[in-house]
């Protein structure tokens, strides 16, 4: 299965090859630019869409003068400039100024950025840019790579050793209403919302991943597929009783799931049993959405 990330990684990598670094800086992991590396030397770094701006971000989403980070004693804090899409800090707004400390997501518009400091930064700059390879920058997430190799092993335990292995594939109802009513910086703030749902029922062996726009996998070894079915409605129950909350408006949203047991006569590759319950999701949605299936 072909992936282009591994080539644009080692892009990234001969590009700043050599470049100095400071002790701190800020990586677009989201946005048209992933991998950019911003160290932050000046003292009042700006961002927005101006020409002039430190850090230039051409999207509607983004103000003219939309932020700025600046050092004030030995810290570093961003402040909001009145922009018109707000300014965030590990999901929560800044009103108008926040600390920043190592590791913190700063979102502008649809652009997300994780600042980096501390003396090692080099270190942490290109671990970083490993941890993009196999992660979603929107969610934070498992990506589709990281689950392709996943259930690369992962079927082939099951097959050699006759072990149980589930898949649950879900699928956000109506996520394009979402996006035409409230815009798709709500859209991503949905996207987010739920993952954060799933992440912490879903233990150290098992993987949640984002399979691609707004469809996610559950992958479930040593799982049969009434325990897939028990984690699933579970799932889909938690999901819908969770409003987000966007700028005072509460959003409900729910979510279809399909599922499916690896077989080994039906299931030869990861693909056959991800073709299985992406079939069983279009089942579950064909049988009125917000249910499970399979």
């Amino acid at each position: 299965m072909s992936d282009d990330r591994p080539t644009r990684i080692t892009t990234i990598r001969q590009m700043l090859a050599g470049t100095p670094l400071g002790t701190e800086c800020l990586v677009e992991i989201y946005g048209a630019r992933i991998g950019r590396k911003t160290d932050l030397y000046e003292d009042v770094v700006s961002i927005g869409r101006d020409p002039d701006s430190t850090i230039v971000l051409d999207s509607d989403s983004v103000s003219r003068r939309h932020a700025r980070i600046e050092r004030f004693h030995d810290a570093r804090f961003i402040v909001d400039l009145n922009s018109t899409n707000g300014t965030y800090v590990n999901d929560v707004p800044v009103t108008p100024r926040a600390a920043l400390e190592s590791g913190a997501f700063i979102k502008i518009g649809d652009t997300i950025f994780k600042y980096l400091t501390g003396d090692n930064i080099e270190a942490a700059y290109y671990e970083e840019i490993y941890r993009m390879a196999v992660t979603d920058g929107l969610t934070q997430v498992a990506n589709k790579r990281a689950l392709d190799e996943f259930l690369d092993k992962e079927v082939s335990r099951a097959r050699r050793y006759l072990r149980n292995l589930a898949v649950l594939m879900m699928d956000i109802d109506h996520f394009k209403n979402v996006n035409d009513t409230y815009g798709h910086l709500t859209g991503d703030l949905v996207l987010r919302e739920m993952a954060a749902v799933v992440r912490p029922r879903v233990r150290r062996e098992e993987m949640f991943a984002r399979y691609g726009g707004e469809e996610f996998v559950v992958a479930l070894p040593e799982t049969d597929a009434a325990g897939g079915r028990e984690l699933a409605e579970n799932l889909r129950r938690m999901i819908s009783e969770h409003p987000v909350l966007f700028e005072g408006r509460s959003i409900r949203i729910t979510v279809s799931i399909g599922i499916a047991e690896f077989n080994r006569d039906e299931h030869r590759a990861p693909n056959d049993l991800l073709k299985t319950a992406d079939k069983n999701l279009y089942a579950a949605k064909d049988g009125g959405r917000n249910c499970v299936y399979g």
